[in-house]
This record gives C-alpha cells, structure tokens and sequence, in this order.
C-alpha cells in the first residue's frame, strides 16, 4: 500500500517557505493497531492554491485529513498551519467529512448543522440568534439547499447531506478548507 500523493506532484519540500505555508506536514507517521497508515508524509502546500490528494481507498487519504485535525492519533510528525501548531489554528480550519464518519441519526435540521459552523464566533454554549440562523440559512442557499433547512439531516440524501456539510464549512469563512471526498453522492 502506497501513501497518498499530493498533486501537484512538484509541491515544495520541507524548507524555510514552510512557515508560510498554509498547511505543512513533515515526518507525519499514524498507525492503527500498530499498522502503518502513514509513514514518514512529507509536504507543504502553496499558498492561494487548490490542492487535491488522490489515491485508491485505503491508501491514507482521510486517515491524514484526520491527523491534521487531530481526530487520529499521530505516532509521530510535525503538522502546522500558517506556521503555527495545529492546535493553536483550528479555528482558520473548516472540515467536510467524509460521509460514513457522520452520525446520521443525529437529531438536528440541515439549518443546525450549518450553524455549528458558526460556533468559532458564537462561542461555545451559547445561544443561536436570529442573525447566525439567516447566515446559515443564507449559506444553505449558496449550495442549493435553502428549502431544505428544517428538514433533518439524516432525512436527507447522501448528496443533499454533503451539500449541508459543505455549506457549514462555508459559514467558518475559514483560511484552509480540508474536505474528505466533498462530492461524494452529489447530483449534478
């Protein structure tokens, strides 16, 4: 099994442009049940870039989505953000998840999902007003789902609930957007 590459398959070593980098990941090793899943991932993205890892299933691709959001333990490796550690930074990242790591049953309307995008300026346990609910409704409108925000998340279709995902990462008006197979299910 292959790690991931990243496209352009010229992306820049591990040097001083670094610490600029909008994400940089260097000496990044995770592994399940001591299994190897990654090992040794090496790269720096460009700024003002789109940048797209592919890969066959099982070769790491969310498993690193999932190391750079500090959701999977690493073994070892460096993970920054504009420069600065992962977790000082979390807050300038906005995640799409892959669809089988949502929890479909989850009673909450296409418009509350949207909104816990906006927890980062809400803040946590505090209440949703009126405004973050037209953001969120306005942002459901930007992907199509506007008529859809009272209905539950689990009611939806597998493209429909994507669509949602997406429109919650868009309301964290985020510096890096890291999105675990986006478009998965979703009708043209």
């Amino acid at each position: 099994m292959n790690p991931p590459r990243l496209l352009p398959f010229d992306a820049a070593p591990a040097n001083a442009e670094s610490k600029n980098a909008p994400l940089s990941v260097h000496g990044l090793t995770v592994a399940y049940d001591d299994k190897p899943a990654l090992w040794d991932l090496d790269f720096d993205t460009p700024g003002d870039s789109l940048v797209a890892v592919i890969g066959p299933n099982g070769a790491g691709k969310s498993t690193m989505i999932r190391a750079v959001l500090g959701l999977t333990p690493v073994l070892a490796g460096d993970i920054r953000v504009f420069g600065a550690p992962v977790k000082r930074a979390r807050k300038r990242i906005a995640y799409v998840p892959q669809r089988t790591s949502v929890d479909w049953d989850f009673p909450a309307s296409a418009e509350d999902v949207v909104a816990m995008g906006l927890y980062g300026r809400i803040g946590w346990c505090r209440p949703v007003r009126r405004h973050h609910r037209d953001a969120a409704r306005a942002h459901l409108d930007r992907v199509g789902m506007a008529d859809f925000a009272n209905r539950q998340i689990g009611q939806l279709s597998g493209g429909q609930q994507q669509r949602v995902f997406l429109a919650r990462a868009l309301a964290q008006d985020a510096d890096l957007y890291l999105m675990d197979e986006p478009f998965a299910g979703v009708d043209a």
